[in-house]
């Protein structure tokens, strides 16, 4: 059973996920606990990438940084860790060098035999757990946290590519080459993604949100084969066992980057309450496509946290003025991960745009 863990005092974030019109847009940013932090950068500069995620200290340290500096401004954080994670405790090695590298990919199916026959994520995640646990109690009731998986269609093109690519080259053979073998592969890591969101709400996750970063490299037709299933099989399963083991209720987060084609289709199929957009749609015609059936989160480009607050400002009244049209939750968020280079300060302003933007739009 979850522990018990200080009353919540700002449920804006999980209101608006629940499709609650909120008196003002909830913020929160992707790798908000990154690099564009110098207090980050101070930890990294002492530890290897993953020695942090497997330090639950440390952990919980960098997941409240952010918190800690922008004091008032965001709703929500979520715990510092990575998509990679379950390749890892499939038994795969994963190092950060600076990008994901993986020394021995899978290159062919008969490479499956290496993946370990069955994950215990409990054994395997345990410091995940620990790490969510620890920093739901020094939150103490701040804002929600959020965990998170990768989709499977994600680690799976890493697990074969080997690390990031640009084309998905090794990944796309293997599906149009061995269908059957990707499917069964796609399909197991779905049920190590399950384990993994399920041990996340009972060590103290308020929100899950699952990472399909590469769904906007398949076709229509393909995700519809190849993502789609699997993301169905995650929030069917994820329900089932929070219900069966008397677990919270806990919203699901969605976001297939660059799968705008499928938006109506994932709201009405997919069993998420939020999607999230990635900047390259309207929020106007997202919410035309997608109705009240959930709520949306999202998206201003990343990129126009380099263009100076008059940029930014007017950016943040549009995306507001877009989303508030129309009905149905809305969590404030860019439209991918913040970038490195970000001066924290020009996020600050992003934040408090939000509030004032989001704040007037709904009063009026």
């Amino acid at each position: 059973m979850v522990e018990s863990f200080p009353p919540l005092r700002n449920d804006l974030l999980l209101r608006a996920a629940r499709g609650e019109n909120t008196e003002r847009a909830p913020v929160w940013v992707m790798r908000q606990a990154g690099r564009y932090l110098p207090e980050f950068r101070e930890v990294r500069a002492l530890h290897e990438f993953f020695e942090v995620c497997r330090t639950p200290d440390l952990a919980t340290k960098i997941t409240l940084q952010p918190i800690q500096r922008y004091t008032g401004l965001l709703d929500a954080s979520i715990i510092f860790s990575d998509i990679l994670v379950i390749p890892q405790a499939m038994g795969m090695e994963v190092l950060m060098a600076p990008g994901p590298h993986f020394p021995d990919p899978l290159v062919t199916p008969a490479d499956i035999s290496k993946l370990s026959d069955v994950v215990d994520v409990q054994k395997e995640l345990k410091y995940v757990f620990e790490a969510i646990t620890q920093t739901r109690k020094e939150l103490n009731g701040e804002v929600p946290l959020i965990g998170f998986c990768g989709a499977p269609w994600t680690l799976f093109a890493y697990m074969i590519e080997g690390g990031g690519s640009k084309t998905l080259q090794k990944a796309k053979t293997w599906i149009f080459k061995y269908p059957e073998e990707s499917k069964a592969l796609l399909l197991r890591i779905a049920d190590v993604c399950v384990d993994f969101l399920v041990g996340q709400v009972k060590a103290g996750a308020q929100l899950l949100q699952v990472f399909d970063s590469w769904a906007g490299e398949l076709s229509p037709h393909d995700f519809s084969i190849f993502s789609y299933p699997t993301l169905v099989h995650i929030s069917t399963n994820v329900r089932r066992r929070l219900e069966a083991e008397n677990l919270p209720s806990t919203p699901m987060t969605l976001f297939a980057k660059g799968a705008n084609h499928a938006l109506g289709f994932l709201a009405e199929n997919a069993g998420y309450d939020v999607l999230g957009l990635d900047w390259v749609i309207d929020p106007v015609e997202a919410r035309r496509i997608v109705g009240d059936k959930v709520a949306l989160q999202g998206n201003m480009d990343p990129n126009l946290l380099y263009g100076g607050r008059d940029a930014i400002e007017t950016a943040v009244k549009r995306m507001c003025e877009g989303f508030r049209k129309g009905k149905g939750g809305w969590i404030a968020n860019l439209g991918h991960g913040i970038t490195p280079g970000v001066d924290p300060e020009d996020l600050r302003w992003f934040f408090e745009c939000v509030h004032k933007y989001s704040s007037a739009i709904q009063s009026s």
